[in-house]
């Protein structure tokens, strides 16, 4: 397994219509190829970190077309670009 993490930036007022975007693109995001588990975590100050574990960092990376493309509807909303980097899965369990 391999997992992307992507630290961002929205702006302050951008904050609650970026979550409106973000649940509206639901189906878009969790039909990504390979993909296991997505999570999403913002701070009120518009910080925030995704992480996203697929099958494999050949997946991942299959995927980035569209995983850019899906970041392109928080252009306007975002203070910078978001910050992506990889990591190989040692562990991904839950209770």
């Amino acid at each position: 397994m391999f997992a992307r993490v992507v630290r961002y930036r929205m702006k302050p007022e951008a904050v609650e219509r970026a979550t409106a975007k973000l649940d509206a693109m639901k189906p878009q995001i969790m039909t990504l190829p390979g993909l296991i588990h997505f999570t999403n975590m913002m701070n009120e100050d518009g910080s925030g970190v995704v992480v996203s574990v697929v099958e494999s960092q050949e997946t991942s990376d299959a995927n980035q077309d569209r995983v850019q493309a899906l970041w392109a509807n928080f252009a306007d909303d975002l203070v910078e670009p978001p910050v992506a980097e990889g990591y190989d899965v040692l562990m991904n369990e839950s209770n």
